[in-house]
């Protein structure tokens, strides 16, 4: 005598089930690399033109320095010179900042008519963008002692002070002195203070998209922001800067 069909609810029940373990175990994967491994960025103003504009939209390396879990378990690079970086501002550690590391711990810097030297020798910066002749004491033969800038942290002109040897920065331990390749419109290092080590996120990876801009003001209410998005969505492929896209970044 042939035995009963099995029933097909358990079957579909096994299915339905092993279907959403492997959905939250995608889940709990995607958050872990978004948490731990990498993170994205938008770059929101011209300080590190032309290496990165407005409009570009990053992936970020959060492991690369040994931030993370298991980030002393598994190799990481040293922070180097010439590298660019994601931080904490340390001025409001709620917003994020990325600029290019130009001084790293024990260094002796200074800027003579915008060119970098760094331990008494120039700084080669092919990347570096000016946009006008030598014309601020301050910002172009930096470090000054004598002349506070405009917008300048009150808190660092008085650590400027104790820090300058000769008419050298010296970088301390623990702390990296940052600029946009933008190095004429760029509120950086000069004017608020080294980047402790501590506030380094990650190193910028890949430009996963850019976009030029459509909208420089869009509105804020909810109605404004939908247009917008929605502007977006209907005109990807119409303001997408494709020679961009996919370019990494260093």
């Amino acid at each position: 005598m042939d035995s009963p069909p099995r029933p097909i609810v358990q079957t579909i029940g096994g299915d339905l089930i092993s279907s959403i373990e492997s959905l939250l175990g995608t889940i709990v994967i995607a958050v872990f690399v978004i948490t731990f491994v990498v993170q994205a960025f938008q770059i929101p103003s011209e300080s590190m033109e032309n290496t990165l504009l407005v409009g570009d939209y990053l992936l970020v390396n959060k492991l690369c320095y040994g931030g993370g879990p298991g980030g002393h378990l598994v190799p990481y690079q040293k922070i180097r010179r010439g590298d660019i970086i994601v931080f904490l501002y340390p001025v409001d550690p709620t917003q994020h900042f990325v600029k290019r590391v130009i001084g790293v711990p024990g260094d002796h810097l200074r800027l003579v008519n915008k060119k970098v030297w760094i331990n008494g020798k120039p700084l080669d910066e092919p990347y570096v963008r000016y946009l006008e002749p030598p014309n601020n004491l301050f910002r172009d033969n930096f470090p000054r002692t004598d002349i506070p800038a405009p917008g300048m942290e009150g808190k660092w002109w008085l650590q400027m002070q104790r820090l300058v040897d000769d008419g050298e920065l010296i970088v301390p331990q623990g702390d990296y002195f940052v600029m946009g390749d933008n190095r004429d419109d760029s509120q950086d290092s000069r004017y608020w203070g080294f980047v402790p080590r501590e506030n380094i996120v990650g190193r910028p990876l890949i430009i996963y998209w850019s976009v030029r801009d459509w909208d420089e003001n869009p509105s804020p209410t909810l109605a404004g922001r939908l247009n917008h998005v929605a502007y977006a969505m209907t005109h990807f492929f119409q303001i997408t800067r494709w020679h961009r896209t996919l370019r990494l970044v260093h």
